[in-house]
């Protein structure tokens, strides 16, 4: 049964699809790897070896077939004053915590609360990170001087390397008007590396960048004190770590479901990246997370299945092992190539036509995850974006509580109450009475409203107070269910009067 079951999943899925964007996720894996180890001051094997662990993983029980997980700049940043302060060993066992930490939100179902992202947020996180990709790539156009120093290449060697850029660019762009049979990445890689080879075209290989040769990782127990003291040391940055990349990862889930109109489990996905990073930080990675970058290229190459991202890590792995030789004479130009083409079709450029449409709060919670991405942390920018967001909502909301006021045939004064009543409009809900003008009994009416917090409950417990003052009753009816819990939870430091209507119910209550 378990063959037949494999022989239709194959036959559902393009098998030849599957492996070749494998394939070219693969060598774009490769230099990002290295670069990230840069970032983080440790081996490239180090970053090589999460790549390899965190893709196999993720791509095998992850909640998005599909997307492509590894070594990001985003942890590496965090990483780099932990190795500097106290060394590799520490990292490894950081990055056991972080996915221990990440399986637990995933076990506890926080995977859900993505959906509290708003779309300017997911706009402007996609713009900001198609900005840092951009970024990240043009350290490839500096070299290393007699002085041991970086500098911009310049002269012939910058003119070759355009030129293989633009050539990538273009079969990346043109191919799949011809065919979509073999991804246009990999044909470019392959071409502008024949090109580059034949010709012996003076220009920076993988090699360049450093060797990518070694064996298969061995597990090994990070070598710190298991003390009360190094978990004070590792714990805020495991804390760091695992925040930034359940969201960098979240978000690009959410991302590729929107590319291939599908839905993939964010609580499943948290456990998948949690246990790649318990893995690999005992077998000598530095961790990872999901990669939109290399998922763009995948999912754009046709791959749909989880076949990709698992061929993606074997070929990362066989590298390693037995072809560092060839893949370090493939030239970086071709590789830039492909990221830009990547940064070009990942920025929406429809948000740019519709900055004048949308809302002004909209727009400005585009622009702000984008700057704060790119001059800062991925991390921080969706922070600031849901508050921003959310400050927005609560203003907004608060300003549309309305009191339509009348006199009932008993001559109390009758105010009936629309929009909902939380910390943010209770102060335009005092607002909206007069203790001294009313008569000595006035009702305020909640069919219409609805008491959403504590400071809700407290603003009638004030209401009352106010009213008490000048020798007058105010009372409460029309309160929905959920009202009365809040009034029940407060038990005695709350006093109101209601009034009780055994045939009132709230329409969304009865749904409940």
């Amino acid at each position: 049964m378990p063959i037949l079951r494999i022989q239709n999943y194959i036959k559902r899925s393009d098998f030849k699809i599957e492996i070749l964007s494998g394939l070219t996720v693969a060598l774009a894996l490769v230099p990002e790897a290295v670069a990230f180890s840069f970032v983080a001051n440790v081996d490239p094997l180090v970053g090589l070896y999460a790549a390899f662990i965190v893709c196999l993983i993720t791509s095998l029980f992850g909640g998005r077939p599909g997307m492509i997980s590894g070594a990001t700049g985003a942890l590496a940043v965090v990483m780099v004053t932990l190795v500097n302060q106290h060394g590799v060993e520490y990292l490894f066992a950081t990055v056991v915590l972080m996915g221990l930490i990440q399986i637990t939100l995933g076990i506890l179902k926080m995977g859900k609360f993505i959906r509290l992202v708003p779309e300017p947020v997911i706009l402007g996180f996609v713009n900001g990170l198609a900005i840092v990709i951009f970024m990240a790539q043009l350290s490839q156009f500096k070299v290393t001087n007699s002085a041991g120093d970086l500098e911009w290449i310049t002269g012939s060697s910058l003119a070759i390397m355009l030129a293989l850029i633009t050539l990538t660019m273009l079969i990346i762009y043109f191919l799949p008007k011809l065919t979509k049979k073999i991804p246009s990445s990999l044909v470019a890689i392959l071409v502008v590396s024949g090109i580059a080879i034949f010709f012996e075209l003076p220009t920076k290989t993988v090699g360049d960048l450093a060797s990518i040769k070694g064996g298969f990782p061995i597990f090994s127990i990070p070598e710190v004190p298991f003390s009360l003291e190094t978990f004070k040391i590792i714990l805020p940055y495991s804390l760091i770590l695992a925040g930034i990349g359940l969201i960098e990862s979240l978000l690009t889930l959410t991302l590729v479901d929107e590319l291939t109109e599908t839905r993939g489990s964010g609580n499943k996905e948290c456990i998948a990246q949690g246990t790649a990073n318990v893995v690999t930080g005992f077998f000598g990675g530095m961790g990872g997370c999901a990669m939109i970058g290399q998922s763009i290229i995948n999912v754009s190459s046709g791959a749909r299945e989880r076949i990709s991202g698992v061929f993606a890590a074997i070929c990362l792995i066989s590298f390693i092992l037995f072809g560092s030789s060839l893949i370090e004479m493939i030239p970086v130009a071709a590789l830039v190539g492909v990221m830009f083409m990547v940064c070009i079709g990942t920025f929406e450029w429809t948000s740019l036509r519709i900055l004048h449409k949308i809302p002004k709060s909209d727009a400005f919670v585009i622009l702000l995850v984008t700057v704060v991405t790119v001059f800062f942390d991925l991390a921080i920018a969706v922070i600031a974006g849901v508050i921003a967001s959310a400050l927005v909502f609560a203003w907004q909301s608060a300003t549309r509580i309305r009191a339509r006021k009348t006199t009932t045939e008993e001559g109390h004064k009758l105010y009936e109450i629309w929009g909902p009543l939380f910390f943010a409009s209770t102060a335009l809900f005092q607002e909206k009475f007069d203790p001294a003008g009313d008569p000595e009994n006035v009702i305020v009416d909640f069919a219409d409203s609805k008491i959403v917090d504590h400071s809700g409950i407290e603003a009638l417990q004030k209401l009352s107070h106010r009213y008490s003052k000048v020798g007058k009753q105010v009372r409460y009816r029309h309160l929905s269910p959920d009202c009365r819990r809040l009034l029940d939870r407060a038990g005695t430091m709350i006093e109101v009067n209601i009034i009780e209507d055994p045939h009132y119910a709230v329409a969304t209550d009865a749904l409940e």
